[in-house]
């Protein structure tokens, strides 16, 4: 959408909000950095970076403030569950209404009048379209847009650009290694991603492996207050040590993307990396 906005086929945008949770893989911000060189400054768009702190430090320090994680817990009595997720609203929405707020020039507390508002453009595909028909404005001064369910010129010569769309579109621009965002330790992570990183990027593995140990009785405050939880919490589905666990397993969607043509196996290789948008975190779907 910034690639689209700044080549004027999309109107140009008034600013460009990043929410850092403070742990994401160093190819985001060496990506960032580049897109805000190349695209964002010579279009005029300015880039805000915003954060509310790092959840990996957070999460391990007994005097901050930690919003949880969706770890995978077993329980001491044998059953198996997930813990709720409040890391995306505290560290990725919360710092970007605070900003947009900011921007609109109405900072908390000061109520935003019912007629000022900004549209704010979420990056859903039309494999996705559902997605966008699910999702409500909780504010009113944030009004959703999705552009690309907008686009004429895609795959199928309708209206709507699908994964594989933007990544053509990617390539041709020469943004073909465009990461996804997420946490190096987010419990959504699929073995695909898992494994690429164990591979390809070993002191971002270690990093997640010594996370996943430290993180065992829970958060370091709850543990400090006398609540560790009933059990042990982990990074991986399967309850295991991350450094044990079986990410060589080739799962269910990876065995569905081998069936598929070329073009459509990067696009749903990307998608299995999980990133974790604001509004549109797709760490709920089945693997």
């Amino acid at each position: 959408m910034a690639l689209l906005s700044a080549a004027g086929d999309l109107p140009k945008l008034d600013a460009a909000i990043f929410a850092d949770t403070g742990w994401e893989p160093a190819a985001v911000y060496t990506h960032l950095d580049r897109l805000e060189r190349e695209v964002l400054i010579p279009a005029g768009i300015p880039l805000h970076r915003v954060s509310v702190g790092n959840i990996r430090e957070d999460a391990l320090d007994p005097a901050a403030r930690f919003a949880q994680m969706p770890l995978y817990v077993r329980g001491n009595g044998g059953g198996h569950g997930m813990l709720r997720r409040a890391c995306t609203a505290e560290y990725k929405v919360k710092p970007i209404k605070a900003k947009v707020r900011h921007l609109l020039g109405y900072p908390h507390p000061r109520p935003v009048p019912k007629t000022v508002f900004v549209e704010q453009w979420i990056g859903i595909s039309s494999d996705e379209s559902s997605r966008a028909a699910r999702m409500s404005d909780d504010v009113k001064y944030m009004r959703s847009h999705f552009p690309l369910l907008f686009l004429p010129g895609g795959a199928q010569r309708g209206v709507g650009w699908s994964r594989t769309d933007c990544i053509r579109y990617l390539s041709a621009r020469g943004f073909t290694s465009t990461p996804k965002s997420a946490c190096l330790g987010c419990p959504y992570t699929g073995n695909r991603r898992w494994r690429e990183m164990r591979d390809e990027r070993p002191a971002e593995w270690a990093d997640a492996v010594k996370f996943d140990a430290d993180i065992r009785q829970g958060n370091a405050r709850a543990i400090a207050n006398g609540t560790p939880l009933d059990g042990e919490a982990f990074l991986h589905r399967s309850r295991l040590p991350l450094a044990e666990a079986p990410i060589d397993r080739v799962t269910r969607s990876e065995w569905n993307d081998r069936q598929t043509d070329v073009f459509e196996q990067v696009a749903d290789a990307e998608a299995d990396e999980r990133g974790c948008s604001p509004w549109a975190c797709r760490g709920d779907d089945d693997e």
